[in-house]
């Protein structure tokens, strides 16, 4: 109720007097049986709906001829940044289909490598907007091979900015391990990213991604032991906690604490559709890490360590077998879980023979390429 308040307040310092009247329909809607539901819900504001209609029909005839103008007069500086106005202007009406072909248009009158990356990043943020991740995911990689040309023209800001944004289209994906890596590369100290994400929302991606597809190692070194990340996690010491207790094995503290959080993080837009398989793969690797130093656990002890019952572990621990995680059998009377006696020495005897075959194959092609070259034998 709040948050669609505050909402309706914001909406009205833009032109987009669509999404106005969708929000204020969505407070009438809310029951009148919540406290103040009813009297809290502002009037519908008539003459600010036609006032800013008439403004914004006004300001896109203005911007649609100076762009003309500049066409007739081949500018290419005036022509782009005519077409940045535009695709600014579209945006703050909500019309994001113009706007993002506005952006796009501007491509073509780029006159720098710092004009392109602009280009890149409002034609990343509409996207994003949209929802369409395959055209982030190619606008960040236009925009970081463009920054890349020359060390001297590497602005940090943009960088975190193009790593934020292909975390978040990472996270939409499901593609967590690349989300978390992404994340993790931006920096605290040159983070300015308003339009799309808050700094504590980089620490929740990043940290909430990494338990579910970093391992112990990984999770030390990329994430506990990060410097600039550090900076990330120090507004939220409820999500740092989490992150310890998880790497020092304190999986039932730190399940609790993931179940405290979890309400906040199912309101948070990029997040919420994702929070029950993130939860599930978070939860899975550390069954899998609580066992992996073991010949054998008793399940009794290890459902108490995971807050649950010795039924629902056993069904858990089954389905991570069958999918491979863990390499193990199930005692179902004595409630033991014993792991797969590995001969690792013939195991390291069949990898070995099947990597010397492998570079056999490999050394009798480069011998034959060159005495292919070496003869001109030609294949027509």
């Amino acid at each position: 109720m709040e948050a669609l308040r505050m909402a309706l307040s914001y909406v009205q310092i833009t032109h987009d007097t669509s999404l106005y009247q969708q929000i204020h329909r969505r407070l009438q809607d809310i029951p009148s049986t919540l406290p103040d539901a009813v009297s809290s819900v502002p009037p519908l504001d008539n003459m600010w709906i036609e006032l800013t209609i008439k403004k914004a029909q006004l300001k896109l005839e203005k911007l649609d001829t100076d762009l003309k103008n500049y066409k007739s007069n081949s500018i290419k500086e005036s022509i782009r940044r005519g077409n940045d106005d535009l695709g600014d202007h579209y945006l703050d009406m909500g019309d994001l289909c113009n706007a993002l072909k506005c952006y796009s248009r501007a491509r073509d009158y780029c006159t720098s490598p710092k004009h392109v990356v602009n280009m890149c990043l409002n034609v990343i943020k509409v996207s994003v907007y949209l929802e369409n991740w395959s055209h982030v995911i190619s606008y960040v990689q236009k925009a970081e091979s463009t920054t890349g040309r020359t060390e001297k023209e590497v602005d940090p800001v943009v960088q975190t900015k193009l790593k934020c944004a292909a975390g978040l289209a990472d996270l939409a994906t499901g593609k967590y391990k690349s989300a978390a890596k992404n994340f993790l590369q931006a920096s605290f100290d040159n983070f300015k990213y308003p339009e799309l994400l808050s700094s504590s929302n980089v620490a929740t991606y990043g940290a909430l991604c990494a338990l579910a597809s970093f391992d112990r190692q990984e999770l030390q070194k990329n994430v506990i032991s990060s410097s600039s990340f550090k900076l990330f996690l120090e507004s939220d010491s409820q999500l740092r906690d989490i992150l310890h207790m998880f790497y020092q094995s304190k999986y039932d503290s730190c399940l609790k604490l993931l179940d405290e959080i979890k309400n906040t993080l199912l309101l948070d837009m990029y997040l919420a559709p994702h929070v029950k398989a993130l939860y599930v793969q978070i939860r899975n690797r550390a069954l899998c890490q609580y066992f992996s130093p073991y010949l054998s656990a008793e399940m009794h002890k290890m459902a108490d360590a995971f807050n649950t019952n010795v039924k629902d572990l056993e069904d858990e621990l089954m389905q991570l077998i069958l999918d491979g995680q863990i390499n193990a059998r199930i005692d179902s009377h004595n409630k033991i879980l014993y792991a797969k006696d590995i001969d690792q020495r013939s195991s390291t005897f069949e990898k070995s023979i099947a990597m010397g075959q492998e570079y056999e194959r490999r050394t009798k092609a480069l011998i034959l390429r060159s005495a292919m070259l070496k003869y001109q034998v030609q294949v027509k």
